[in-house]
């Protein structure tokens, strides 16, 4: 029986990997799959562990109040090591772009554990933007003997810097596998707010902003866009789950506390957040994964952010990247108010991320490539 460690540190690697989690205890005949957090942000990644029902094997339990990136990704790297000592796993699975990603590779690689990258392939072409994350994917991309990408474009991305074509499979992305799955268990579940503004016949715009890139320089600019657009257009309200970051906390706090039709609730659990999806009006957004999940919805979305790794919804016109500046943020957001033709120009149930399929098919792979390594024939 093959091992497979499977690792999580966020919230976004426990939606993501949780449908393959599953899918790999299918083959428990197999395969024994390894559950192994890191905790790099402990409340929300305990909150969708619970949703999903998963419980890891092994809590490395890294997090520290107000940690630097150096600290959390040396404390993954030394964990993990010594982790992958004791078990000696014929295969590491990480998701995606954190720094418990890439200190997971790296661990794996001084112990010649083969990688396989769950999500692979995304690229901005600018180093610092989104910060870190798009280092630490080109860094993992180095470490890695397999890759899982989404899409047609994450395949040629990684072809483009030279990895092996026999080393990448596109699969489709899990967190659309993840979202029918919640979507089946928990539709409708919405939180009190949400009701409270649909019952009074009111539309709300869903916020999520939480990007370190834009902390510094361009949250409040971003925030005051927001009073804008509630004070502009008396039947909008917006939703906003206030990310735990501190600065985050604070800014929003400043901007929005007082702004009547602004609801800044607490991070909501995974399931509200889908259905918060499925009833709003349309999304403003700097997540990565709500790029991914909201046009299952045939919501459209604003991408606040000054690139985007996820360029495939821009090209299917289901979401928009409107950058950082107020002026053009606030544009954008009361055009699709104001211009219902507009609106439908956008509101369309196009998902160019994935058929709900994609763990079947890393499964699939991830067979082919135990018994190929035991000489096997495969397919």
């Amino acid at each position: 029986m093959k091992k497979i460690v499977v690792t999580v540190g966020t919230r976004p690697e426990v939606v993501k990997m949780a449908p393959l989690v599953y899918e790999l205890k299918r083959h428990d005949a197999e395969l024994e799959t390894i559950l192994v957090s890191t905790s790099q942000h402990r409340q929300m990644l305990d909150q969708a562990l619970e949703v999903f029902g998963l419980v890891p094997d092994f809590d490395l339990d890294i997090m520290e109040p107000d940690q630097s990136l150096c600290f959390s990704t040396a404390r993954a790297l030394e964990g993990m090591g010594r982790l992958l000592s004791d078990v000696e796993p014929g295969l590491l699975l990480v998701q995606g772009d954190t720094n418990t990603v890439l200190a997971g590779a790296l661990a794996a690689h001084y112990h010649k554990v083969p990688v396989g990258h769950v999500e692979a392939g995304l690229r901005t072409g600018d180093p610092y933007l989104p910060f870190p994350e798009e280092m630490n994917r080109r860094l993992t991309s180095r470490l890695c003997r397999l890759h899982f990408a989404p899409t047609r474009r994450a395949v040629e991305n990684l072809l483009t810097e030279g990895t092996r074509a026999d080393c990448i499979f596109q699969t489709g992305n899990t967190v659309i596998d993840a979202l029918f799955w919640i979507k089946d268990r928990y539709d409708g579940q919405l939180p009190r707010v949400a009701q409270d503004i649909l019952a009074r016949g009111n539309r709300y715009i869903l916020v999520t902003v939480h990007r370190r890139e834009s902390l510094d320089c361009h949250i409040k600019g971003i925030m005051g866009a927001f009073k804008r657009l509630v004070e502009s257009f008396p039947g909008i309200e917006i939703i906003y789950p206030v990310h735990l970051n501190p600065r985050v906390q604070e800014v929003a706090s400043g901007v929005l506390r007082h702004v009547e039709r602004v609801h800044l609730i607490s991070p909501v659990s995974y399931p509200e957040i889908v259905n918060l999806m499925d009833k709003c009006y349309f999304v403003l957004t700097d997540s990565g994964g709500i790029q991914e999940e909201a046009p299952t919805f045939g919501k459209p979305v604003l991408v606040l952010r000054q690139v985007t790794e996820r360029p495939e919804a821009i090209e299917a016109g289901v979401s928009r990247l409107v950058g950082v500046d107020p002026e053009r943020i606030f544009r954008e957001a009361a055009l699709l108010i104001d211009s219902q033709e507009a609106y439908q120009e956008m509101a369309r149930q196009v998902n160019p991320f994935g058929d709900g399929l994609a763990s079947k098919r890393i499964v699939g792979h991830v067979l082919d490539f135990f018994k190929r390594q035991e000489g096997e024939p495969v397919g």
